[in-house]
């Protein structure tokens, strides 16, 4: 499993695994599984409610806290007390810090987000997690934080895969020394349609969505594909070990549409 650092020092798994509405009865489970087959960063997020399956398959697991990188959110309904959410969070996961902290949406016509970021910073300060960033950030919002905070956040996560690349955004992150994770990172199975990618595919002896994983891994991005699929967890997992050539990584590059499959931050909740 590869990391990257994150510019706090900290260090994230470069794969992950997703838990997009999997409810609890179902995530816990697939957590435990994924983490046995050696995936070491789970996802999750208030909205999707099902923290507490998610702590109960980390608990399963039977591996130490430390071992493990956990994510969750702060969804748009709690930013006027993101304290109070996260030690929700917490408990619901049975955990006494997560290691990442996003504010999950801009919602940039309430004009908040800026005075957020900065709790979010306090509560790192508290140790209630230990790094802190953003979801679904166009470029102004990443800039606006900039005019209330000397601290960036460490990622933005955001919809991204090869028949949406958010080239923009991945970019001006790239400058501010801001990681990309890419949510959707399969285009909801849809990219692993694509001829380019089912014609590597067979090349290389790879599945599509190891392909389609691969080119974030070779982008630098984080990735955490969802599943509820034993099988598709092992398969997603054994991406890692597939080799991508740069003319690979540029031909998928040419599959970027432009089109979302997900809400515009710009009016999505608004």
């Amino acid at each position: 499993m590869s990391n990257l650092t994150f510019r706090d020092g900290h260090t994230i798994p470069q794969l992950g695994l997703g838990t997009f509405r999997t409810p609890d009865e179902v995530v816990g489970p697939i957590v435990t599984e994924a983490l046995r087959l050696g995936y070491r960063h789970i996802d999750t997020a208030s909205a999707y409610q099902n923290e507490v399956g998610v702590g109960q398959g980390l608990r399963a697991s039977g591996l130490s806290r430390e071992e493990v990188f956990v994510t969750t959110k702060l969804w748009r309904t709690d930013m006027d007390d993101p304290a109070a959410a996260l030690e929700t969070s917490l408990e619901q996961l049975g955990l006494d810090w997560v290691d990442l902290y996003l504010i999950h949406w801009p919602m940039p016509t309430w004009g908040v987000y800026p005075q957020v970021w900065l709790k979010l910073i306090e509560l790192r300060d508290r140790g209630l997690t230990r790094s802190v960033g953003v979801s679904n950030f166009h470029t102004d919002y990443i800039d606006a934080l900039a005019q209330v905070s000397d601290e960036a956040p460490v990622v933005n996560q955001v919809e991204l895969h090869p028949t949406f690349s958010n080239s923009q955004v991945a970019e001006h992150c790239r400058r501010r020394h801001i990681a990309i994770e890419s949510w959707a990172p399969l285009g909801k199975a849809q990219d692993l349609e694509q001829p380019t990618v089912q014609r590597i595919a067979q090349r290389i002896g790879a599945s599509p969505a190891q392909v389609v994983i691969a080119w974030h891994l070779a982008k630098g991005y984080i990735c955490m594909p969802k599943t509820v699929s034993f099988d598709r967890l092992k398969e997603n997992y054994e991406a890692l070990e597939v080799e991508l050539t740069a003319q690979d990584v540029a031909d998928i590059d040419q599959l970027d549409s432009g089109q979302r499959i997900g809400g515009d931050p710009a009016t999505h909740g608004v």
